[in-house]
């Protein structure tokens, strides 16, 4: 096995490992039951190719930020996102809404919904431990290349999997009950963070 296609294979493993069970998931999952598929997905595919670009280039460099800072970064991101979707999930509809909420994404253009998608997805994934992680395999392997594309083809194997699991479960759970959901599962990772800086 070439030292290239290893390099490739390490990185994918990786960073698949990392984030199936990560913000990435329930964050595409969550802009899919609020947005079309394919909007979401093209955002996020997009602010992975450029985090995965970043790691690449910057290496190491990613590495030496303080943990503590980057630690409140993500539990400050992490709360505002809870404090959003709890807002929405316990606010009282609007006559229909919940049955037009159900009924199919909201009507937003395909680039506002692709835009929208891009900056959360780039905001949580900033300091992430996939991206510090395919800056160190860039760094220490000499692949930089195969390192990148590894890490962004995992990432976007995770999207799609939160895409098909958002688009179909759209149609049977309430909205308001994910959104809910949602906020609680970011304000719990918001806890994590803290806890994580503070020991």
């Amino acid at each position: 096995m070439s030292a290239t296609l290893l390099a490739f294979i390490s990185a994918f493993g990786l960073v698949l490992a990392v984030e199936l069970p990560d913000k990435t998931l329930v964050a595409t999952l969550v802009l899919t039951t609020r947005f079309r598929a394919w909007p979401v997905f093209a955002g996020v595919c997009a602010a992975f190719a450029v985090q995965c670009v970043v790691a690449v280039l910057f290496g190491r460099v990613l590495t030496l930020l303080p943990e503590t800072a980057v630690s409140l970064v993500v539990a400050a991101l992490f709360a505002l996102g809870a404090f959003l979707l709890l807002k929405d999930g316990f606010a009282p509809d609007a006559d229909g809404e919940e049955d037009a909420a159900r009924s199919g994404p909201s009507p937003v253009t395909f680039l506002r919904a692709a835009l929208t998608s891009f900056g959360v997805l780039f905001a949580a994934e900033w300091g992430d431990a996939s991206q510090l992680a395919t800056a160190g395999l860039a760094a220490r392997g000499g692949h930089p290349v195969a390192v990148g594309l590894g890490a962004f083809f995992a990432l976007v194997g995770v999207a799609a999997i939160a895409v098909a699991i958002g688009h179909k479960i759209r149609s049977r759970i309430r909205p308001k009950l994910i959104q809910r959901v949602a906020g609680f599962v970011f304000a719990g990772l918001a806890l994590f963070a803290v806890v994580q800086t503070l020991v």
